[in-house]
């Protein structure tokens, strides 16, 4: 910009953009601040009990072990992993925007998928032990979430994730965690995002290429935020017009496709340019993996497109030759989570999902149904119906892990679901 040329006036549409941009990214610190705040310490694990976890869609078919973890260019970080036998398993590493990394498993490391690894900072000279496989990240700060599936032996799974175990190889360099609003999911911070916008992508540079434009957009708008006149129009304009394209852009996750009440992201646990698509991932399922590891649906709408509500019966049918099962290597899965704040909807039977540990029954036929009601319908076996409380407005989230089929390639979409009651 040559001098004496003022900057040119900001758009409505640019101040929607920054916020969406930036809010991606302090999803991320606002989960770090809570973390720290519950007495999380770098390099150290926290191992969950099965269920325990508090973040929007989580998964209550693993438990769940967390860490921050702090590397330089003089330490790494050791991961130790034990031997898993047929179950599920993975480690997973996120930069501060909520991007998969690595990867800690048998289908990324086929020859020895357990043992010691090293997590390093790319370029880092470090002085490693013998037989570690080294790991380099190119941030020096990540999050950390290993999975051990339950399956039918919860007892073992959590003897398992307690064989997880984090050492740092010398004293890291630790960062000040980035002060941002910590807010709840059904408020949304306005103008006062922009405030922290230095503090959020200062600490944690966006690696994205193709991004920086959007970088310079934010730190252009938090300026223009600090004149009042300026700062009530941002503040108009994000909870006028950057709410509403938010949510409206939340119907099929971005620029995801949906079908038969069912949405299926573009893009999940990593984005490239699709920073919408991000952080509505990061705002509805926070520390999602790679489409490789896991493929997630969201059910919205029932068959004739009205929204999901516990006053409600539905079911959602199967047929013999395309069960959940074929479309996962390892298992599926369904929650019902309010609209909220995406947490698993509490019910006096104290279920909270369906599986293939639930006690399943089968048609005659080979067919699988799957009733979502408030009190067991009269004709649904016990183990296929899941409690969804009157009164609420939900959303269903179909997993399935080890994505097969159709499921990969985006050609499947479970069923629709029917409204029977």
């Amino acid at each position: 910009m040559f001098a004496g040329v003022p900057a040119a006036p900001i758009s409505d549409t640019e101040i929607s953009e920054a916020y969406i941009y930036l809010l991606g990214r302090l999803m991320v610190t606002r989960q770090q601040q809570l973390d720290f705040q519950e007495g999380f310490q770098w390099n150290k694990v926290v191992h969950r009990k099965p269920g325990e976890v508090d973040w929007p869609n989580p998964n209550l078919d693993v438990a769940y072990s967390e860490a921050w973890v702090a590397v330089d260019e003089s330490s790494c970080t050791i991961v130790s992993v034990p031997q898993v036998k047929n179950r599920y398993y993975t480690v997973q590493f996120l930069s501060g925007w909520g991007e998969t990394l690595a990867n800690i498993n048998e289908r990324v490391f086929p020859r020895r998928p357990y043992g010691d690894f090293a997590v390093c900072l790319k370029g880092a000279n470090v002085r490693l032990p013998a037989g570690v496989i080294r790991i380099d990240l190119p941030v020096k700060y990540s999050r950390m979430l290993s999975r051990v599936a339950l399956g039918d032996d919860q007892a073992a799974a959590v003897a398992l994730q307690h064989r997880f175990t984090l050492s740092a190889t010398g004293s890291p360099k630790l960062p000040e965690i980035p002060k941002t609003p910590i807010f709840e999911l059904e408020k949304l911070p306005g103008v006062e995002a922009f405030d922290a916008a230095s503090a959020a992508l200062d600490s944690e540079p966006d690696r994205n290429p193709g991004l920086e434009p959007m970088q310079e957009l934010t730190r252009r708008v938090a300026e223009a935020a600090k004149e009042p006149a300026q700062r009530e129009r941002i503040d108009r304009v994000v909870r006028t017009q950057a709410f509403l394209k938010f949510a409206k852009a939340g119907a099929i996750i971005g620029h995801g496709v949906a079908q038969d009440g069912w949405a299926r992201p573009g893009a999940v646990g990593e984005y490239g340019i699709d920073y919408l698509t991000r952080t509505l991932v990061n705002y509805r399922g926070i520390w999602a993996n790679l489409k490789q590891e896991v493929f997630y649906y969201r059910g919205a709408l029932d068959s004739n497109g009205a929204e999901l509500s516990g006053d409600h019966a539905y079911t959602l049918t199967f047929p013999k030759e395309a069960l959940p099962s074929r479309f996962a290597s390892y298992f599926w899965s369904v929650i019902a989570v309010d609209g909220a704040r995406f947490r698993v909807l509490p019910n006096s039977q104290q279920k909270y999902l369906l599986n293939e540990q639930s006690g399943l029954t089968h048609s005659p036929d080979g067919s699988l149904t799957l009733y979502f009601a408030a009190e067991k319908p009269a004709n649904a076996p016990a183990g296929n119906w899941l409690p969804t409380p009157r009164g609420v407005k939900y959303r269903l989230t179909f997993r399935y892990y080890g994505p097969l089929d159709g499921v990969v390639n985006g050609t499947y979409f479970p069923p629709a679901l029917v409204k029977v009651k």
